[in-house]
Parts: structure tokens; sequence; C-alpha cells
């Protein structure tokens, strides 16, 4: 960024025209106290105006009355207006009162001020840990050869072996108290930034909404290119960077054996003896209770805004109806203003109706169709000369049994290929037989096809001579 772009936003940002308000330090209070301590979201007028007066009675007490002279509502209505928008201010159906949540800018002056004051304990070593687990996760999971995934896989079995053998040896290696202190401020850190980032997500889908809106206003065109553009949008709603990982987020979390192990393990993390004294403690065992109202709550704005765009396309065309309407009955005053004065003239051209007129006797009579004789020799086939054999030397291949060879091979054996498999089991359908193969491999996850690679296949045929065939290198894999 250069100087000009840190200008414009210095001068048109919210969350610096934040930092820059006279009120700032009341107002970013008044966020920690009502949204980000308590990680609540989507709270009615009257509870914040409450919050709101308990902090004010606080600092006048301090201060004096002249130091924060407005009313609650008066300074939520101005930090809602849309020139701050620092509170997103809406209602919700069937609800007179207002709603308010913090917006993302916002949130993120909350959480700069917040680190502002240093840190007791700095998180290092979780943080490098976090790292090399993200990283080798990243890697391995792009790798597309096998033999390296294989290799890797490997690696960590005898990594586990080793460790489950000096468990058994009575070597028992427990986290220390710094680590384990290290990896729970860390953890909570997470599940703060998760948190907000749940307010990003539903103002970037607001945002893309947005521009559908603006679409639908400034439509020019016909009615049918109007839905497949808005099909189109919806689509990419749904399908952008932020909607695919907020759908696998929400995927996960629905799991019922993913949610019963992650309280699990919540559990278990409130009860190591190196975190007994810490306050927030209690916090870590609700963390999926805290994320499960805010996802839905996400998923509320997605079906709101499905909801809307539905709304306003009946109401266009509601409006397309009506100037269509409009348009007819203006022709059909201007019709009756000019019934009796005819225009001078002819009018209008109308062809006039006429009869095809058929007589009976015009039509041809009969003629019958002449015989044509075919002078044809019939010659009796000799069935001695033609062989019939090939009409019953049809076979077939049984998938079912080179599937059982190949998982009879992989019993004893990480992978095999193809050639592996003919060894053990023959050939004894030829070419048939191979192709058969091919069409399992194709449609397994657990093989692949290496065009770079061949190997030479061979079989016997009855007479007792032997056929070759060279192929691409088919490599079958033990599923896991």
């Amino acid at each position: 960024m250069d100087y000009y772009a840190i200008n414009a936003l210095r001068e048109n940002h919210a969350g610096w025209s934040l930092l820059r308000a006279q009120n700032a330090p009341l107002a970013i209070a008044f966020f920690m106290a009502a949204f980000t301590e308590p990680n609540q979201r989507d709270i009615g007028r009257q509870d914040l105006i409450d919050t709101l007066d308990d902090v004010l009675f606080g600092l006048r007490e301090t201060y004096g009355d002249d130091k924060f002279p407005r009313q609650a509502s008066e300074y939520l209505d101005d930090w809602a207006a849309p020139e701050r928008a620092w509170l997103r201010k809406y209602y919700v159906s069937g609800q007179d009162e207002p709603r308010y949540d913090l917006t993302a800018t916002a949130e993120d002056v909350v959480r700069w001020v917040e680190s502002l004051r240093g840190r007791d304990f700095v998180a290092t070593q979780s943080r490098l840990t976090s790292i090399f687990a993200v990283l080798k996760q990243l890697v391995q999971q792009s790798e597309t050869d096998p033999e390296v995934r294989l290799a890797e896989l490997q690696r960590q079995r005898d990594g586990i072996d080793a460790e489950m053998q000096r468990i058994r040896d009575g070597h028992v290696k427990v986290m220390s108290g710094p680590e384990a202190l290290d990896h729970f401020q860390q953890l909570t850190a997470l599940a703060k930034d998760l948190l907000a980032d749940f307010r990003e997500v539903e103002q970037n889908f607001r945002k893309l909404d947005r521009q559908v809106r603006e679409q639908i206003a400034t439509w020019d065109g016909t009615q049918g290119e109007l839905l497949e553009s808005i099909f189109a949008n919806q689509q990419d709603i749904s399908g952008s960077l932020q909607g695919r990982t907020f759908q696998g987020f929400w995927d996960y979390l629905m799991s019922p054996q993913l949610r019963t192990e992650l309280r699990d393990l919540l559990q278990r993390a409130t009860q190591i003896d190196a975190l007994a004294k810490l306050d927030n403690l209690h916090a870590v065992a609700n963390l999926h209770q805290d994320w499960l109202p805010a996802v839905e709550q996400t998923q509320a704005t997605v079906r709101q805004l499905s909801q809307q765009m539905r709304r306003l396309l009946d109401d266009k065309v509601f409006l397309e109806n009506k100037r269509i309407m409009q348009l007819v009955r203006s022709i059909e005053a201007g019709a009756l203003a000019t019934r009796s004065e005819a225009p001078p003239g002819v009018f209008m051209d109308i062809a006039a109706q006429s009869v095809d007129v058929a007589l009976p006797f015009e039509r041809p009579l009969y003629e019958p169709s002449r015989r044509i004789m075919v002078d044809d020799v019939v010659v009796a086939a000799n069935d001695a000369e033609v062989d019939a054999a090939a009409l019953f030397s049809q076979f077939h291949v049984d998938t079912e049994r080179l599937k059982s060879n190949i998982d009879a091979v992989l019993a004893g054996a990480e992978q095999a290929t193809l050639g592996d498999v003919t060894e053990a089991y023959p050939l004894s359908q030829g070419l048939a037989e191979i192709v058969a193969y091919y069409q399992l491999a194709t449609e397994s996850d657990w093989a692949s096809i290496s065009p770079e690679r061949t190997q030479q296949l061979s079989w016997q045929l009855p007479d007792g001579s032997t056929r070759e065939a060279t192929v691409e290198q088919i490599i079958f894999v033990r599923p896991a």
C-alpha cells in the first residue's frame, strides 16, 4: 500500500474513523462490554440501552454528568448511522424492536485495542507446532505420487509404533505447564478469531446480495435474461470462497460424531491440572455452544437474502404486468376515441375468406398397379460349407473373479501391478480379460494408470501358441 491508499483509508474507512472519534474510548468500552467479552450477537435495542446506561453511570460518577451528556439511545442511533457504520441495525421478521450487531470493521478495532495491552505470556511453541501441522497437511494432501504418499504414511505409522512402545516401556511424556498454557492461549485466540470471522462472512454475503439487487434495479433486458443472471449470481454466492469454506465448516459442525468428539476433547481439556487456576477455563467447555448461534445467524442471513430477492423479483413482475395493462388500456382508449371518426382512405387490408372447391369428377379414376415379374433363381445352400462354430464360441468375462484375484494379491502386499496379478492368476480369456482389468482400474479409487510406463502381458491360446500385449502400467493399491 502506498501513501494515497493509506490516506484514502484514513478518510473513508469506518474503523479508522472510530479510532479518531472523540468518544472512541466510550464506544470501544461499550462494544467490549456488550458484544466481545460475553460473545453475544443479535441483541435487542432495550438490552443494549440498559448495558450502555450501566457504562455511562460508572463514567459519570467519576467524571461528572457533563462528560457524557447524551442519552444512551442517542449514542446508539449515532453509532448505527450509515456514516458511522460501527453497529448494524436491522429488524427480525415478526418483531417490532430493532436488533443490533457489531460490524466486522468495529470488531477489528476492538481486537486491535485489546492487543495493545500486551500479554503476560506469549505463545510461540504452539504457533510453531501449528505452522508445521498446517504445512505438512498442505504438502501431503496435495501430493499426487502414490509412492510418496505411501512412504509418508509408512513413516507416520513407524513413529506411532515407536511412541506406543515407549508408553509400554513406561516412558510417558506429559506436556509441561508452560506448554499447556501456551496451547491453551492459542486455543482461546483461535476461538475468538473464528467467532469474529462469522461477522465478516455475513457482511460479505450481504455485499454480494447488494450487488445482485443493484443489477435487478437497473436491468433493461428481458425477464428471462434477468432470471438467468440472478440464478448465476446466487450460484456465485454459494460457490464463492466464503460460501464454500462456510459450508464446509457447517457440515463439519453438524456431524454428530465430530460434535461428540469435540465436546469430549473440550471437557477433558478443562480437567488438566496445569490449567486449573485459569479464570476463563470454564469458557473453553462452551466453545461449540458459542459457535452454533453464530453459524445459525449467518445461515438465517443467507435465507433472508434469498427471500428478499424473491420478493424483489415479484415486485418487478408486478410492475411489468401493471405496465402492460396500462398499454392495453391506452390502446382501447384510443380505439374508442376514433370509433365515430374513422380515418380516410384504406385503414386496413384483410384477406377475404374463401373456400377451396374440389369437384368429384375432377378426381382421377382408380388405376390398378402393374405386377412386376421378378425372375430369380433360388440356390440351395450347402450347410457343410458354413462354419457355425463362431455363433457358439461367445464367452463372458466374470469381473467378480477378477476383483477377487486383485484382492488376493493385495492381501500380501500394499500394492501390485497388473503384471503381478496376471502372474499369480494367468490370463485365461486373453485380450477380453485385459480390457476387463482396465475397466476395473478406471472405476476404482484405489487404482492408477500410468501412460508413461508400460508392461508386457502374455497368455496362451488353446492351440498352444502364445500371445503378448504391451499395455500401460496399472497399479492397484490396498484400500484403507
